[in-house]
């Protein structure tokens, strides 16, 4: 199988606010506002491309209300600046600012509609930790 592209489409209550958050806090431009549909990318990475269907929407097999924990995952150079970005930006933080042993330093944040919004910078994983893992830094 060739994989051209991979998208992920959200369930979401209004996509057009959903669209204008992704614009707004993470730079995403909106690409197609149909109202019940809502298509983004981010202008550094044309493939990545988030978009949102009406969670009531024909589209759907069934009532989207019962999707839950989702989350994105943002892979960022500096999650110290995003971190402060997101928090001067009026943005509520789920997860604060935390260095994993395991080599990430993540935040999260409360996207549209529920989903989760990750921003993880990979760090150097803590040796003794891996150690205990059984894993070799």
């Amino acid at each position: 199988m060739q994989v051209m592209q991979i998208g992920a489409a959200y369930a979401a209550t209004d996509p057009t606010a959903a669209g204008a958050w992704f614009s707004q806090h993470l730079g995403f431009q909106v690409l197609m506002d149909l109202g019940w549909y809502v298509s983004t990318k981010h202008p550094d990475h044309g493939e990545l491309r988030v978009d949102f269907v009406q969670s009531d929407h024909g589209t759907w097999t069934e009532p989207a209300e019962r999707v839950s924990g989702a989350m994105i995952a943002l892979l960022v150079a500096d999650v110290d600046s995003q971190h402060e970005r997101i928090v001067d930006g009026g943005v509520s933080v789920l997860k604060p600012l935390v260095t994993e042993p395991w080599g990430q330093r993540r935040f999260q944040v409360a996207g549209p509609g529920g989903l989760v919004v990750e921003f993880v910078q990979p760090v150097e994983p803590d040796p003794t930790w891996m150690r205990a893992q059984g894993l070799t830094a």
